[in-house]
């Protein structure tokens, strides 16, 4: 199963790096509490630790983006890429089976888990070779 679609390696890094970055990146780094209540997050009554939290996933998230896209637009680091998203994505699996678990996150975030778990499979499908 690893790298079986590994032909089409450039093009899903592109097409996840570009909606990331508006769908996650973007909103993160600039409205983090926007962000949070559209994913049904309760926010707390001094957001000011939430905001500086969202920020700086927002940035990371940004840098993500941009080497994701980089690798996709024309091949640069897509190895490299590859295995940080995988194990990112990977790592978010559990992470999202401990919140619905210990019942602390809302139930977007517990259908994320899926999308997270369909996300490291598709990247191990097309891992480049």
């Amino acid at each position: 199963m690893v790298g079986i679609w590994s032909a089409h390696a450039e093009t899903v890094v592109l097409w996840f790096g570009i909606v990331t970055l508006f769908v996650f990146s973007l909103p993160l780094f600039f409205t983090p509490l926007l962000w949070a209540r559209m994913f049904l997050w309760r926010l707390p009554a001094d957001t000011d630790l939430a905001v500086y939290f969202g920020r700086c996933l927002g940035a990371f998230a940004l840098i993500m983006d941009y080497l994701l896209i980089r690798a996709g637009l024309g091949g640069e680091g897509l190895v490299p890429i590859y295995e940080i998203m995988i194990l990112f994505s990977g790592l978010m699996v559990p992470v999202h089976i401990y919140g619905a678990w210990a019942k602390i996150q809302p139930i977007t975030e517990t259908l994320e888990t899926g999308f997270w778990l369909a996300t490291c499979l598709l990247l191990l499908a097309c891992y480049p070779g």
